[in-house]
């Protein structure tokens, strides 16, 4: 009789976690569909962004989205949301401390993206009117995105 209360347990709880990752989905989704409708921006990193992630550790690699809005000045977040083999995703935000030079983004930034997903990483990159590259770290893991402005 225990076994099947942790049993119906673990289902409510897999049920609610699955819920909050898909409304997590819907909401990058509709917020991706709605900056769409704007023009892109042309200076600075703002903006809709499209490419791929790789893992320079074990080579795994997907398709790889973000969203940038400017906080404050210098200060951009950046909501990215990654595929790994067209069945996994996942979405998290990074703060990015920014600076520009020549129309280029120079930014860095850290996360905690928890213990299931490699704890603390730092990101670095640059971002021009067009192409957007960063490398990542983590204890376990580090890589690169490298994405276009998608229209």
């Amino acid at each position: 009789m225990k076994l099947m209360n942790i049993a119906g347990k673990l289902n409510w709880l897999s049920l609610i976690v699955l819920a909050l990752l898909f409304s997590g989905c819907s909401t990058f989704n509709r917020d991706w569909k709605a900056a769409g409708s704007l023009p892109n921006a042309t200076d600075g990193m703002q903006g809709r962004w499209a490419g791929k992630w790789v893992s320079n550790v074990n080579g795994h690699s997907g398709a790889l989205r973000c969203l940038v809005s400017k906080e404050t000045e210098g200060n951009y977040k950046a909501r990215f949301y990654a595929e790994y083999r067209r069945i996994f995703r996942f979405g998290y935000t990074v703060i990015l401390n920014a600076k520009q030079t020549n129309r280029v983004d120079q930014f860095q930034g850290d996360a905690d993206l928890g213990w299931y997903a490699g704890g603390q990483y730092h990101y670095e990159g640059h971002a021009s009117e067009k192409e957007f590259f960063a490398t990542y770290s983590s204890k376990q893991d580090h890589g690169t995105f490298e994405m276009r402005r998608s229209d």
